[in-house]
């Protein structure tokens, strides 16, 4: 067991630049009174940390400093904050997932429970966890049970994104479901779907094996391949990535909606599209739009844990991690491979988990 210490030398992958990544010494404060001290055990790799890797941007957001990326974690406590030891709620040696946005509390979108869209809100994706070690509230730190390994503990982040979704669309058993796009997300909102007892989902997307991997493992009923345009000319190429990227789906989404039905959107889209608001009226589609999570932990757990018991009727989510690393020297690697949708003996790349 490691003991509390005053200060401590963590190692960090930084990012200064498009895929240059640095391993660099970070000094770490001991916590603060109302924080534990995580050793950083597991953290699988993001769509937007891949954005960031590649571009050093990730859509409008561009990055004006270095920074340590990393959302998606669980870890081991080694040392606890004063008012943390005083309350006995956590202990060192405790396995802990990392819910990574800390809001501020205190404002009115915070007291409705909506603590996602607080203007304040502090997310861990700059001062991330690939690192050795981070500092992190106790209210945010989620105790695992011996049933979900380190590894799990950090699915719960992309599982609660999907458990947020689902439950701003209001399915019941009698409902169908369209997903448009088949990586982590769109597997893992077809789990949480299962779980509401909605039988009929379909899956749309234009990687053939994904929505192999998607039937085969029970995430969905029903799979449509969509055959991309190709370009010949660089100009040709850029209209096509205008029309294909996002837009057309949220159109096709629309037009696939039952009167009255909802459109959830998940993740980061081209920040302006056109749509046909016409259909929207007059068929009363509801636009809902999705922005991380909140209050979903708890509910992400059971549903990971049911997902292990094959009579549940649940996906088995552990699927999903694909490809492991160990070490934070390793990252470069991680990243290159997470960028790609197969490895070099084409295995399917769906989650990529860098293991400390």
């Amino acid at each position: 067991m490691v003991m509390p210490s005053a200060a401590y030398s963590s190692k960090a992958q930084v990012l200064f630049g498009p895929k240059d990544l640095r391993l660099i010494p970070r000094e770490l404060s001991e916590p603060l009174s109302d924080e534990v001290q995580i050793a950083v055990r597991s953290t699988t790799l993001c769509g937007s940390d891949v954005h960031y890797y590649t571009n050093f941007a990730n859509g409008d957001i561009i990055v004006r400093e270095p920074l340590s990326q990393g959302h998606e974690a669980a870890g081991e406590i080694v040392s606890l904050g004063s008012e943390v030891e005083k309350s006995g709620d956590l202990k060192i040696g405790d396995r802990v997932a990392i819910e990574a946005g800390i809001p501020c509390g205190e404002c009115e979108i915070c007291d409705d429970g909506r603590y996602n869209l607080c203007d304040d809100v502090r997310f861990r994706s700059s001062a991330g966890t690939l690192q050795e070690r981070i500092n992190h509230p106790e209210k945010w730190c989620h105790l695992l049970p011996e049933t979900i390994s380190y590894d799990e503990g950090a699915l719960l982040e992309l599982l609660s994104v999907a458990v947020h979704a689902v439950r701003k669309a209001r399915l019941s058993s009698r409902s169908s479901c369209l997903i448009l796009g088949a990586g982590a997300v769109g597997l893992l909102v077809a789990a949480v779907v299962r779980t509401v007892g909605c039988c009929d989902i379909v899956r749309a997307d234009i990687e053939g094996n994904r929505l192999e991997f998607a039937k085969k493992h029970g995430f969905v009923s029903e799979t449509s391949t969509i055959f991309a345009r190709r370009g010949s000319e660089p100009e040709e190429k850029f209209q096509i990535a205008r029309e294909v990227a996002v837009e057309s789906c949220v159109q096709t989404a629309i037009y696939s909606t039952r009167a009255g039905g909802n459109v959830v959107l998940v993740g980061m889209g081209s920040p302006v599209q056109t749509l046909p608001m016409s259909v929207v009226g007059n068929r009363e589609v509801d636009l809902l739009g999705v922005w991380r999570y909140a209050n979903t932990y708890s509910e992400a757990m059971k549903i990971m844990q049911a997902s292990e018991d094959l009579s549940a009727g649940i996906p088995d989510i552990r699927k999903l991690i694909t490809h492991r690393f160990k070490g934070l020297e390793t990252v470069p690697d991680a990243f290159g491979l997470a960028a790609k949708t197969s490895d070099a003996d084409g295995n399917l790349v769906i989650k990529v988990v860098i293991n400390n």
